[in-house]
């Protein structure tokens, strides 16, 4: 057995994303992200029409979005620290939905903000790439945190040994995202997040049950 794992998602859980994004599309492509239409390819429209745009276009603007601006994204408020006093008991690993080609972009990233974490990059549901990393380094206990309800539910499908945190650390966001029913607990806040991670590490693997979808534990 070694040491116990924190397995975590990077935009809107380590990293501001959304927001960066919206600017940087309004500033370079006269384009509009409403965040009040939660899904992706909806929510990016032009501004003069409010006709959305095509998906080749969201794809072709997150591409060049993790090409070229990544330098906009801002860490989630207490996410280093946090994450910094953890380490001290935990590994940490980011799992994140980008490209190969951009892994090390968001390993020098995080670097940047004083996160020097292993990243695997993913497309889909994590379910699958998170039980070969728990495969592979057969942690004592393993805690998950991600900001999609989607991927809570692959990783209890996959590796339901495995803590799991919902968490919307941006803002503008969290209001109107609904708590992910198969997730442990949701908390928003890092101050708070950090001691229920801890608490969680310790008391061991988390039971093969129905999760609690109603708060923190």
């Amino acid at each position: 057995m070694t040491r116990p794992l924190i397995i975590t998602d990077c935009d809107e859980v380590l990293l501001h994303m959304l927001v960066p994004f919206r600017e940087w599309a309004d500033e370079a492509h006269d384009l509009h992200f409403d965040f009040d239409r939660l899904k992706f390819a909806d929510a990016l429209r032009h501004k003069e029409s409010d006709e959305p745009v095509t998906r080749e276009v969201v794809w072709t603007m997150l591409t060049a979005f993790f090409d070229d601006e990544m330098g906009r994204q801002k860490p989630i408020d207490g996410a280093m620290e946090a994450l910094a006093r953890l380490s001290a008991v935990a590994d940490v690993v980011v799992l994140t939905n980008i490209d190969e080609r951009h892994r090390q972009g968001r390993v020098d990233q995080l670097a940047g903000h004083g996160l020097h974490a292993p990243v695997f990059c993913n497309h889909g549901p994590k379910g699958p790439p998170l039980a070969r990393i728990i495969a592979d380094r057969n942690p004592s206990v393993a805690l998950f945190i991600d900001d999609i309800a989607e991927h809570h539910a692959s990783v209890a499908e996959h590796a339901p040994g495995v803590w799991r945190l919902h968490m919307v650390g941006e803002p503008e966001l969290k209001g109107k995202i609904p708590p992910a029913d198969m997730a442990h607990a949701r908390i928003d806040d890092w101050a708070q997040a950090e001691t229920w991670i801890a608490a969680r590490l310790a008391e061991g693997p988390a039971p093969h049950d129905i999760p609690l979808s109603d708060g923190a534990k």
